[in-house]
């Protein structure tokens, strides 16, 4: 929200001396956060002044119109004889009275002015647009044309008030009251301890019979609609400067005097408005929930439809706007510049000041991607007590400016609700903030927001209309502490018992990235959103776990609603984007919490802030959250080893992804079984299924391997991508990460090399599982060095596997005969449970 210094002086008698950076730190100390002070004209130098067209002679041979002006400037000049001008812009004409910026002076941006020769003749200044003076767009697109009232030779710094200073505040979405200047000078004058001049205490007449017929028919979704009428609008009739000006100060366009007007009132109050021409209503203004496949064209020209939940104002023809969003085309206001154009200009309208539940309008918002001043304001909470204030402003304004009449009859409907009370203890703040204020500050400070305050140690509360974020208890305290001043509560920091350090959790969490970055990983944090989409893409089953998610409420991304079940999704999509963007060789790794639901929800109860919460407290919160394992995953894309003068390299494979996850089960100590597998995105002949022992019991704790081709097509992934998850707390679970001395023998090692055939689909997991366990305590270490495939000297379906196997005791040197004794009882237990031969 931008609040012009200027505009806030009229509501709170400021310091003359105080500047915008002096009631920024003042805001800021309250609590709003003011983003920027921005100095309006402060590199503008004069003279800046109002002229007259006096001629116009277009000049002739030049790739683009050039207009040659003389501008009667009056004495601006320091002579009375009419300035001459070169410029090019079309959308004035003779007796217009124009803004011109004299030599010596200096625009923004540092651009001096001077006489200079242009185009053939010599020009003796500029006639000035509203960008080229940093105004911002006033609509006319070109140069400035001032009112014909306007005095010759006159200030224009003055007039179009171009020194200003302008807060720029980043209102939290839970005070919409600050969404105005009346919101926003309540908190200066509190900040300052002045009192408030607040806009909407006027006089406002008692809703009559006589008002424009209205119905509503949704009081929960409408609880406040009010209706004014004005007629007699004068066609001519054009927005004053001070109402552009101010409207150009908050970021707001001028369009035309009945909109401007009610832009201006809206800035001012608060209050969202809505002006209809009242020729184009034809019958009742009604507000209901439109029909399900009812349309509607809006002010932006596009064509709607409608949904059962969207609150809409209709007329006997059906929605002519969606309610607290957005007004629709066939009662737009006309301006001066339709009629000009064959239409007819506007001259009676219809004054629309309601309040609107803010679910309804922000759902709708959302739902139509269609986000406007008044929905901002009424999604945050808008005072329903001001909405007479603002149609009567409206009003005022309307009769001031454009000439018009205001009609007797006043419209008001108001569902019956009771102020909202909150009982609080008087020393409640003083308990949350660790601070004694004592009663008095308490009760002060309350009512100068505006409440009422009643009682003794029991304070009985009742919140202003303008304040909907005021709910319990400990709103009233967070108020109190705020006006009090952050910066004057006293930091306490924790007191921790010492030597206790990391947890084992955040100990196993780090040595794993460690280890993956060691082995040429980068870490690559993503965002735990996903599109339920991407499990198709992943080619997850119908009935797959992984596809029961989590959803937010309001998730930052309509297409991403969903808490991850995996961090494969995130992974790769920053593989990919890192591969279009040209680094091709990559190996990433994420360790971070999924999101799984419970069987039975719940929901989740409030925990007092005085004290901390129970350990039985903090169970039932718990419980009712998602399950939130710590997982870890690797995704791997093009070179594993970069080829030059040392070798070829080689690419990245499945045998990586494997070897990524057998890195994290050492680190957690754990004793990972790696067997063929089948699930999901990876190819089913290049998928390692990772498994752990939990309590006797095998348990599927993650997948690695290659991806499968249809999976990176979807996902426009490079071919070959391999990629691994694990479950990181089942391993930090069943794992023993005690650190183990090597047990070092002085006694030689004897090798034995075996060469067993056996069918393909054998996984060379069960065959060494095998040999481990037949080879017995003796077998110190086994590796498998070569697979052979030919079918002519195996056989079809059948491949080689060679191994060596080491040999080693403790406390003696083998013999050969032990050694090929050994060899030979793990030889046999593979056959046994394999089908392996020895080959030749």
């Amino acid at each position: 929200m931008r609040i012009p210094l200027s505009w806030l002086r009229e509501y709170v008698d400021l310091p003359a001396t105080e500047t915008g950076r002096d009631v920024q730190a003042k805001l800021v100390s309250a609590g709003l956060e003011v983003e920027t002070v921005e100095q309006l004209g402060a590199d503008l130098k004069g003279p800046l002044v109002v002229g007259q067209v006096l001629t116009i002679e277009e000049l002739e041979g030049f790739k683009k119109p050039i207009r040659f002006c003389t501008v009667d400037v009056g004495t601006a000049n320091g002579t009375g004889e009419p300035q001459e001008i070169v410029c090019g812009a079309r959308n004035f004409a003779v007796g217009d009275k124009v803004v011109v910026v004299l030599p010596g002076a200096v625009l923004p941006g540092n651009f001096a002015i001077a006489a200079r020769k242009t185009y053939g003749k010599t020009s003796h200044g500029m006639i000035c647009s509203g960008d080229e003076l940093g105004m911002g767009d006033d609509g006319s697109h070109g140069i400035i044309v001032l009112p014909p009232e306007t005095e010759v030779g006159k200030d224009a710094i003055e007039l179009l008030e171009l020194v200003d200073e302008v807060l720029d505040i980043a209102v939290t979405a839970n005070r919409g009251d600050c969404l105005s200047i009346r919101g926003v000078a309540r908190e200066t004058a509190i900040a300052y301890g002045l009192p408030l001049r607040d806009p909407a205490l006027i006089d406002v007449p008692a809703p009559n019979a006589f008002g424009y017929p209205v119905q509503v028919s949704d009081p929960m979704g409408c609880d406040r609609f009010t209706a004014r009428t004005v007629t007699g609008l004068s066609p001519e009739a054009r927005s004053p400067i001070w109402l552009k000006r101010r409207l150009q100060k908050v970021g707001m366009r001028p369009i035309s005097l009945a909109v401007d007007i009610t832009n201006y009132v809206m800035m001012e109050l608060g209050q969202p408005l809505h002006a209809y021409d009242r020729s184009l209503v034809q019958g009742t203004i009604g507000v209901r929930r439109a029909g399900e496949g009812e349309q509607i064209v809006t002010l932006d020209g596009a064509t709607r439809k409608l949904h059962a939940e969207d609150l809409v104002i209709t007329d006997d023809r059906g929605p002519i706007g969606l309610a607290g969003v957005m007004g629709g085309a066939n009662t737009e206001i006309a301006d001066h510049d339709a009629a000009e154009n064959g239409g007819n200009s506007t001259t009676d309208v219809v004054i629309e000041a309601a309040h609107f539940n803010a679910v309804s309008i922000a759902r709708t918002a959302r739902r139509h991607k269609l986000s406007s001043e008044a929905s901002r304001r009424f999604e945050r909470g808008v005072d329903p007590a001001a909405a007479a204030a603002a149609a009567q402003r409206t009003v005022d304004l309307l009769v001031l400016l454009a000439g018009g009449t205001a009609d007797a009859g006043v419209t008001e409907i108001i569902a019956p609700s009771a102020p909202h009370t909150i009982s609080v203890p008087a020393d409640h703040p003083d308990k949350v903030a660790g601070v004694e204020y004592g009663r008095e500050i308490v009760v002060r400070r309350l009512q100068e927001i505006g409440c009422d305050v009643y009682g003794q140690d029991e304070l009985i509360v009742t919140v202003p209309s303008w304040r909907p974020d005021l709910v319990e208890v400990n709103d009233l305290a967070e108020e109190v502490i705020r006006l009090e001043g952050y910066e004057n509560l006293p930091s306490t920091l924790p007191k921790l018992p010492s030597g206790r350090g990391l947890t084992h959790r955040q100990r196993l969490h780090r040595r794993v990235g460690r280890a993956l970055a060691g082995a040429g990983y980068v870490e690559a944090p993503n965002y735990p959103f996903i599109s339920e989409q991407v499990f198709d893409q992943l080619g997850l089953g119908a009935d797959d776990p992984a596809r029961r998610v989590v959803k937010l409420t309001n998730p930052l991304n309509d297409e991403e609603p969903a808490l991850r079940t995996s961090l494969l999704p995130g992974l790769l999509g920053a593989l990919r984007r890192n591969d279009g963007r040209g680094s091709h060789d990559l190996a990433l790794f994420e360790t971070g919490l999924v999101f799984l639901p419970r069987e039975e929800q719940g929901v989740a109860g409030h925990l007092s802030v005085d004290r901390r919460p129970t350990d039985e407290e903090l169970a039932s919160l718990d419980a009712v959250l998602p399950e939130q394992p710590r997982h870890v995953a690797a995704v791997l894309a093009g070179a594993r080893e970069q080829a030059g003068w040392w070798g070829k390299g080689r690419p990245a494979d499945w045998a990586d992804a494997i070897e990524s996850a057998r890195a994290v089960a050492r680190e957690a100590g754990a004793e990972l079984i790696v067997r063929k597998g089948q699930y999901g995105p990876w190819h089913p002949g290049r998928c390692a299924e990772l498994v752990v022992v939990v309590g006797g019991a095998e348990r599927v704790v993650g997948h690695a391997g290659e991806l499968h081709p249809r999976v990176l097509k979807a996902l426009g992934l490079p071919a070959r991508t391999s990629a691994m998850e694990l479950n990181l707390d089942v391993l930090e679970a069943v794992g023993d990460d005690t650190p183990q001395a090597p047990s070092i023998s002085t006694f030689p090692v004897a090798t034995q090399d075996v060469a067993l055939v056996v069918d393909q689909f054998v996984p060379h997991a069960e065959v060494e599982a095998a040999l481990r366990e037949g080879a017995g305590e003796l077998l110190e270490g086994i590796r498998l060095f070569d697979v052979y495939e030919n079918a002519e000297q195996l056989g079809d379906g059948r491949k080689s596997l060679a191994y060596a196997l080491r040999f080693r005791a403790g406390d003696r040197t083998l013999t050969v005969d032990e050694a090929s004794a050994a060899r030979d009882a793990a030889v046999a237990l593979a056959g046994e449970r394999t089908g392996a031969v020895l080959r030749g």
